[in-house]
């Protein structure tokens, strides 16, 4: 695992993959948090990084499919696959190896956001008049979305050997899982099916963690539907 570790991290910070993905992100995040009116925090008056945390998971629908699209996809393509899996490694760790590089970049990308909190709590009147157990609660929240997310790229990357498929596939599922759920709950009466639909939607479960509070349910279910795409990438290079 730590062998494929390394290999993934080099190749991302070997070539210009990282650096864009990085500054597109940010320049993406950072626009729309400072400067576009309508969702700008100057313009609200008060220091709060709603709109940041709202807006981003839209961002990473498409960002992190673009991290994963070549993880397994291109192995496939160049037949690399096979030599790896003859190797001393096992599935599981193949994919928890390049799983983990990509997670990693992911939260690479977002620690520099955190210069918008610390400019916020600066920013507000008095300082530090900020409610910094819901930012907090909420990059935890990003972080184990994006892990979801991750975990669903690989899946998608693993189905098909051509980059651009997995990439559509991947917004596809993410976007499905995110916000897709949860439109699907309020085609239904209110009741048992339209609850469960909204409660196993992911939007949900971020939004919870961004209350502040913690909850324990939120962050299992979570990890054990990053599990669960592991699984069914693992399963996939089986075939």
């Amino acid at each position: 695992m730590l062998a494929i570790f390394r290999k993934e991290i080099n190749q991302f910070f070997s070539s210009s993959i990282a650096y864009i993905i990085m500054g597109v992100f940010l320049t993406a995040v950072g626009l729309l948090l400072w400067v576009f009116p309508d969702t700008s925090v100057l313009d609200a008056g008060y220091a709060d990084m709603g709109s940041f945390f709202t807006l981003t998971p839209y961002v990473m629908l498409f960002l992190v499919p673009a991290i994963t699209m070549r993880s397994i996809a291109d192995e496939v393509r160049m037949g690399t696959m096979e030599w790896l899996l003859t190797k001393p490694v096992s599935r599981w760790g193949v994919v928890t190896g390049k799983f983990s590089a990509s997670w990693l970049l992911v939260i690479l990308t977002l620690f520099p956001t955190l210069l918008y909190y610390l400019t916020l709590y600066q920013l507000g009147s008095p300082v530090g008049n900020i409610d910094s157990a819901s930012v907090f609660g909420s990059y935890i929240g990003l972080i184990l979305l994006a892990g979801v997310f991750v975990a669903i790229g690989l899946w998608a990357s693993s189905l098909n050997d051509n980059q651009v498929v997995a990439f559509v596939l991947g917004v596809f599922f993410c976007f499905l899982f995110y916000v897709g759920l949860s439109a699907l709950a309020g085609l239904f009466a209110p009741g048992s099916l339209a609850y469960y639909l909204s409660y196993f939607a992911l939007d949900e479960q971020y939004r919870a963690l961004g209350r502040g509070l913690i909850d324990s349910r939120n962050i299992v279910y979570l990890s054990s539907l990053t599990f669960f795409f592991l699984l069914l990438t693992v399963n996939q290079l089986k075939q």
